[in-house]
């Protein structure tokens, strides 16, 4: 098993977090922009044209390339059974985030899911964020 130094972990819940804010970000901004532009039902390439042209929509796509540029690095850092449930705490925060900016319903078994996340975000945190040697081979 690898251990990180401290500077290293910080450097690793770091990434965390900025994946995390902008997943969520990205992700409520894309959103509002879609809700905007309105239904897209046909496989027009001028229907998604139209999607990029909304301020909204084209800067959560932008955050959301952001969070993709984070998360390989992040990926480079850390063990994909780390990064994946840790930032699975983006999927609570982003209903979470849609409850209150805009103005979505949240069901109760929804909320039971979005504890049952947090929860399983929490323990997924104790564990060490890199467990095995940086290989650039995968085994067989």
């Amino acid at each position: 098993m690898m251990t990180e130094t401290p500077v290293e972990a910080r450097k690793t819940w770091l990434l965390t977090f900025f994946v995390i804010v902008s997943s969520v970000v990205g992700n409520v901004l894309l959103s509002h922009g879609m809700r905007q532009v309105g239904k897209i039902v046909s496989a027009s390439p001028l229907d998604y044209v139209r999607a990029f042209a909304n301020p909204w929509a084209a800067l959560g796509v932008l955050i959301l390339t952001l969070w993709m540029i984070c998360d390989l690095a992040l990926l480079s850092r850390a063990d994909l059974s780390f990064v994946l449930p840790v930032t699975a705490s983006s999927y609570a925060l982003i209903a979470i985030a849609g409850h209150f900016l805009l103005r979505e319903r949240i069901s109760p078994i929804h909320w039971v899911g979005i504890v049952l996340i947090t929860v399983g975000v929490v323990l997924a945190g104790e564990t060490p964020a890199r467990t095995t040697n940086c290989s650039r081979e995968l085994p067989l």
